[in-house]
């Protein structure tokens, strides 16, 4: 415990001094980051907050590593992209916090579930405070690891402040743990700043937990005595508040415990500090004469996606007609076949097969821990799949309907998309989309919402038109370490048939096809504008057209894009989603910058109608653009 504090006053030092630019300081809560730590193996991942210094302290890490990353520079954890405690390492088993606080807990909830899987008897810890608790995605993570058993010691430091909201404005339940009742998760109160009861009491539920798998919420009932960070003060809290808890300090307390017991002496205590000091100092030079990183866009760049080596796997001479649905679903099988560390998650996949039966009959073959029902919950299963992959699994989530993402929006923005940039972590996750219009769905089920990932560097968007398509990119995103959100068109799952290899086969991401070639213009679409576009083009049969089916959104095949455009002169942008803001304006702007001088005519993007997306079949035709395009098509070629 003296180790964190003595870092932590010379951090302080340093922040007065100008010499780190932010500090978020644990003082007074070193007895749980200390003892959690203390209990767990080595082998056992911790996943720590910025208060949590004892964590990384007793994990061993070299200082000059923490200074370093608290300076941005290379020797630290996240090569100057993030700061503070925002990084993890697999070296020393710790996952870093992102600000988001709460898929944290899902995020342990996946690395439980890869120890479960893996029986190798280790829990993991999380932690956050009483504010995160407030969120959503903690509820969430709480109730899968009480419904899946996991084991994980969910650590809750309450404070008595989130920020300056007191705890009477944060929950209105007398104590957190009591919360546990309602997941039926066992739940404790410890005295978070007596170092001896959080040591005991943690030892003998861990144990426990080894032998018998299951998660325990522990609210640590603590004080901050510093600001959230320093520059909040702590002016909202009352004096007597704080001189209350100055008397519960855990690092004098226990101190003058060890001292009437005549185990610590002053020489000791003097010998401990200035062995501590001195390292300290030693590795700040060593921090300190680090140079600064130098800014390379090449290194950026290169570190937004973890390598991917693409390895074809060569289609057999056999095939058998398939539907689109049915593509999918024997890709996905083959997949599973192919990768024992695949694991798939999602609402009502397992016995009922999923709302379109694209996993029915797999719980038979692979069993109910790889083919996992889950809550409906869909942030907290997306943090599980970022868990698993953690752990060296390899996840596929079900959204039941693409709109549904929104309520995991959060973890695959923030978490799926930077991990690689931020800490070099790989996501390696499939979140499958049922997407799209035409099937008189409504708002809530017809959205076909792929500009919002096409935007989130470290995402990859794939959206296939045709059965064959399908399969083959199904395998290689799920090859693919990267996150990858898969676009499957429900109008096209039973409308589209085409002849499909019966064997895994894998297809490059990246690449779009170009169905038809002609002289006169550029088609560029996907997904079911792609039929839209080849069904209009039968009745315009004088029309010689290039039609690009692109296949993947992100990465874009901006070569086929700029080859066919040069070649026709003219070109037509057709989506299914709404205009502004959609893929179609960025390719747009991407040939206007690319291939100005070869244009014979302003660049066409044909759309959805400007509103969301309705019910009856009459104003669901109107929505859609594929009534439109061919009249748009013809003005184009009358230019």
């Amino acid at each position: 415990m003296l180790k964190p504090r003595l870092i932590e006053e010379k951090m302080l030092i340093l922040l007065r001094q100008g010499k780190i630019s932010k500090w978020f300081s644990g003082i007074g809560q070193e007895a749980i980051s200390v003892g959690v730590t203390a209990v767990l193996d080595k082998e056992e991942y911790i996943l720590p907050m910025h208060r949590n210094l004892g964590v990384f302290t007793s994990r061993d890490i070299p200082l000059y590593r923490l200074f370093s990353q608290w300076q941005g520079k290379a020797n630290g954890f996240t090569k100057g992209r993030d700061r503070s405690f925002h990084f993890g390492t697999q070296e020393f088993k710790i996952v870093g916090m992102i600000s988001h606080l709460g898929p944290q807990f899902g995020v342990a909830d996946g690395i439980a579930l890869g120890n479960k899987l893996k029986k190798n008897n280790q829990v993991c810890a999380v932690f956050t405070g009483e504010g995160g608790t407030s969120e959503g995605d903690i509820h969430e993570a709480l109730n899968v690891a009480s419904v899946w058993q996991l084991p994980v010691l969910f650590c809750v430091e309450n404070n008595g402040y989130g920020l300056s909201t007191p705890t009477r404005e944060q929950y209105f339940c007398e104590h957190i743990a009591d919360r546990g009742k309602g997941y039926g998760m066992e739940s404790h109160i410890i005295e978070g700043n007596n170092i001896i009861e959080v040591y005991t009491k943690l030892k003998t539920i861990v144990e426990s937990m080894r032998k018998e798998p299951r998660p325990v919420l522990l609210e640590f009932k603590t004080f901050r005595m510093r600001g959230h960070e320093e520059a909040s003060g702590t002016k909202y809290v009352p004096q007597d508040l704080m001189d209350q808890w100055a008397a519960k300090d855990p690092l004098e307390n226990y101190a003058e415990y060890l001292r009437n017991a005549n185990i610590l002496t002053e020489e000791d205590e003097v010998s401990f500090k200035s062995e501590i000091v001195h390292e300290i100092n030693e590795n700040l030079d060593i921090a300190f004469d680090e140079a600064e990183i130098k800014a390379a866009e090449s290194n950026e760049l290169n570190d937004v996606y973890k390598e991917f080596v693409y390895q074809e796997v060569k289609e057999n001479n056999e095939t058998e007609e398939l539907r689109l649905i049915d593509a999918i679903s024997q890709g996905l099988k083959q997949s599973m076949e192919r990768h024992d560390n695949l694991v798939l998650m999602g609402q009502d996949i397992a016995e009922y097969g999923g709302v379109f039966k694209i996993t029915e009959g797999f719980v038979e073959a692979f069993g109910k821990e790889r083919v996992r029902n889950t809550p409906i919950c869909e942030s907290a299963i997306v943090s599980a799949a970022m868990g698993l992959s953690i752990t060296g699994f390899k996840a596929m989530v079900e959204m039941q309907f693409a709109d549904f993402v929104t309520s995991g929006f959060n973890p695959i923005i923030n978490y799926l998309a930077k991990s690689h940039y931020r800490w070099n972590e790989k996501a390696d996750v499939v979140i499958r989309m049922p997407c799209g219009a035409g099937v008189g769905a409504g708002p809530f089920h017809s959205q076909t919402n792929e500009a919002w990932f096409t935007h989130t560097p470290g995402l990859k968007v794939v959206y296939p038109a045709f059965p064959y398509d399908a399969k083959g990119l199904l395998a290689t995103s799920i090859e693919d370490p990267n996150p990858v959100l898969f676009f499957e068109h429900k109008a096209l799952y039973r409308s589209v048939r085409q002849q499909v290899p019966t064997n895994y086969y894998t297809l490059p991401l990246g690449k779009a096809a170009l169905l038809q070639e002609g002289e006169d213009v550029t088609v560029i679409t996907y997904g079911a504008g792609v039929h839209w576009a080849l069904d209009t083009l039968t009745h315009l049969p004088d029309v010689k057209a290039d039609v690009l089916d692109l296949r993947t959104l992100l990465p874009l095949d901006t070569d086929a894009i700029f080859a066919s455009v040069k070649k026709t002169g003219k070109v037509i942008i057709l989506q299914e989603d709404s205009l502004f803001g959609g893929i179609a304006s960025d390719i747009s702007a991407l040939i206007s910058e690319n291939c100005f001088q070869y244009l014979d005519a302003p660049i066409k993007r044909v759309a959805s109608l400007e509103t969301p997306i309705p019910f009856a079949s009459q104003l669901e035709a109107q929505y859609l653009p594929k009534g439109k395009f061919k009249q748009q098509l013809l003005d184009l070629l009358h230019y």
